[in-house]
């Protein structure tokens, strides 16, 4: 009976190695199988094998299935009892990518990257297809995550010789968005192969201007390129694209108050609009009718779009008030797409509502890009006390830590009598061993500063004056009034900050022409002007902006893109102020 037992377990083993291998593949190895045994099976004869490779392999398999039943813990730790380099090469192709998958559970793309770098994967293309889409798949998702948009768009066209049907044409959606991401001068590829032929796609749609040049700009690529898989199927942005293109926009409603609190911002909008109207008029183009509503005289939004609708309004910029704004987002639906000009407090709003503001959040988050594009990681903050502040600090942060930095102190700033103390609290001023000579913390590379220009005023001498004078600050435009007035910046020599295209080009003949006619443009009401332009090259843009998210326009107001909640975001250029001007910075690649 002992002998028939020990028989029946021996024929199990077998059966179990056979069940979790594939047949041998010369010197590549044997690659694990989905097994039929369970996870503790598989561990146990593990554990019992006599054969170093086949219990690595087994326990292979049982780190794959606890993956697939979505226990990465013991995946890992299964994984790690694995010795990759005694493994053959398919067998450490397929650890690495298990490996890889579980870096990504984890949100650890770097560590993705890290383990698909390893020298098996060059046996890639002579492993089975499952494991070749499998092994791609993570890594185009690990580089994606990690910012290399145009390795991962090599990856996936890779990939996408092994798919086929909807697998296809979702990875080719993939292929677009990476490429459709990529500033336009790593657009000019000098390849003929597949993701050469993506790439200049990608150029063709971004060169052109309106819907129509993008349309054509469509249609002539695919006739130059008529066997690639873009011309063969275009992606799912483009086919929207095409039907935007058959919708012209003819009439718009500027829905703004002309009395009240917000007449003077009102005013500066609709100047800034109708500049930009005009400038298109000037260049020959046929742009929409322009009817103006009063909101500050609204008895209803309903009514309204009622009267809108009969005047053959089909988008309405406005209302710029925050109360009309929340109100829009709260409903299921509008029935005139709308470009409001403020924000909502909340994420969720109709499908047929557009937001666009000079959100001092999207300053914060510039700071945040552009101290981290110069290699910075530890970040101080000052922001006023009070709910702005707040809400800009909360902006800073969860840019700031999402891509890896830390905030190691913040101030509220407060009354001016005690900003001083704020500044050397911040800098956190200790002895240097006996002396009585202060230093400045060493884990503050530099200072995010919401602050206005006599704030500043007092911070930078005082950071001077604390031994923290070589501090980089990293400001917000609210620093700069342009007010022209060189004492006002001397004491901020140094601080660098974000503003406006507008504030920044004096030289740009749109605001020279606004600027004669408005001399008020050239100073802090520009920024007014400026949002008021772009809203104008907005209004029929705002379907591409959806399309193609990953798409911008260069406005007066920044660089504009939509975020998947449909709000317009801002990137900035940057300054620095030198012998009391603001110098323009070089950009930087993020």
């Amino acid at each position: 009976m002992i002998a028939c037992l020990r028989l029946f377990t021996a024929l199990c083993l077998a059966a179990l190695l056979a069940a979790c291998a594939s047949s041998p593949s010369s010197s590549l190895g044997e690659l694990p199988r989905t097994p039929d045994a369970s996870l503790e099976q598989l561990l146990q004869q593990a554990t019992e094998s006599t054969n170093p490779e086949k219990a690595a392999l087994l326990r292979l398999s049982a780190a794959d299935l606890a993956q697939r039943q979505q226990n990465n813990a013991r995946a890992a730790q299964i994984l790690a009892m694995v010795p990759l380099d005694q493994l053959k090469p398919a067998q450490q192709v397929f650890a690495n990518t298990l490996a890889a998958e579980l870096a990504m559970s984890r949100n650890d793309p770097k560590a993705a990257v890290a383990a698909l770098n390893h020298p098996s994967t060059a046996i890639l293309g002579e492993l089975p297809v499952d494991l070749q889409v499998r092994t791609r798949t993570v890594h185009a998702r690990a580089l994606e995550a990690d910012g290399q948009a145009l390795a991962a768009a090599r990856e996936r066209t890779a990939l996408s010789q092994n798919l086929t049907g909807e697998a296809a044409n979702s990875n080719n959606d993939a292929i677009w968005a990476l490429v459709a991401s990529l500033p336009v001068e790593q657009l000019h590829s000098q390849s003929n192969d597949v993701l050469g032929g993506w790439m200049s796609l990608a150029l063709a749609v971004k060169s052109a201007g309106t819907l129509q040049d993008q349309q054509n700009a469509i249609d002539q690529w695919r006739a130059q390129n008529p066997a690639h898989p873009a011309a063969i199927q275009l992606p799912t942005p483009l086919i929207k694209l095409k039907e935007l293109a058959s919708q012209p926009l003819t009439k718009i409603a500027l829905l703004l108050p002309q009395d009240g609190q917000l007449a003077s911002v009102s005013k500066a909008l609709r100047d800034g609009f109708m500049a930009a109207h005009y400038q298109a008029q000037q260049a020959g183009q046929n742009p929409p009718s322009i009817q103006f509503y009063d909101s500050s005289r609204l008895t209803s939004l309903d009514d309204f779009y009622r009267q809108a609708q009969a005047d053959g309004v089909q988008l309405v910029v406005g209302p710029l008030e925050k109360s009309l704004v929340k109100q829009l987002s709260t409903r299921q639906q509008l029935p005139i797409t709308t470009l409001a000009l403020n924000y909502s407090e909340g994420t969720q709003s109709p499908a047929q509502l557009f937001q666009f503001g000079l959100a001092a959040e999207d300053e914060a988050r510039e700071v945040a890009r552009r101290a981290r594009a110069d290699g910075l990681t530890r970040a101080g903050a000052m922001v006023p006390v009070g709910e702005w502040g707040d809400r800009v600090l909360k902006a800073f942060r969860q840019e700031w830590e999402a891509h890896g930095g830390s905030v190691v102190g913040v101030e509220h700033i407060d009354k001016p009598v005690a900003l001083a103390q704020q500044v050397a609290d911040l800098v956190q001023l200790r002895k240097n061993g006996g002396s009585a000579e202060p230093t400045r913390r060493q884990d503050m590379q530099f200072l995010f500063l919401a602050a206005t220009p006599q704030q500043a005023q007092q911070i930078k001498p005082t950071l001077n004056y604390q031994y923290a004078g070589d501090l980089p600050v990293y400001a917000t435009s609210h620093v700069f009034s342009a007010s022209g007035d060189q004492n006002q910046y001397n004491d901020m020599n140094g601080i660098r900050f974000c503003e406006t295209p507008w504030l920044l080009d004096p030289s740009n003949p749109l605001r020279q022409q606004v600027s004669a006619q408005w001399p008020q443009a050239s100073g802090s009401l520009g920024r007014l002007y400026a949002m008021g332009i772009d809203a104008y090259r907005l209004a029929p843009s705002l379907g591409q902006l959806k399309a193609l998210p990953d798409s911008r326009i260069d406005g007066m107001s920044g660089s504009l893109s939509m975020s998947p909640t449909q709000r317009v975001e801002r990137q900035l250029p940057w300054a620095e102020f030198v012998n009391g001007q603001p110098q323009r910075l070089p950009a930087t690649v993020n």
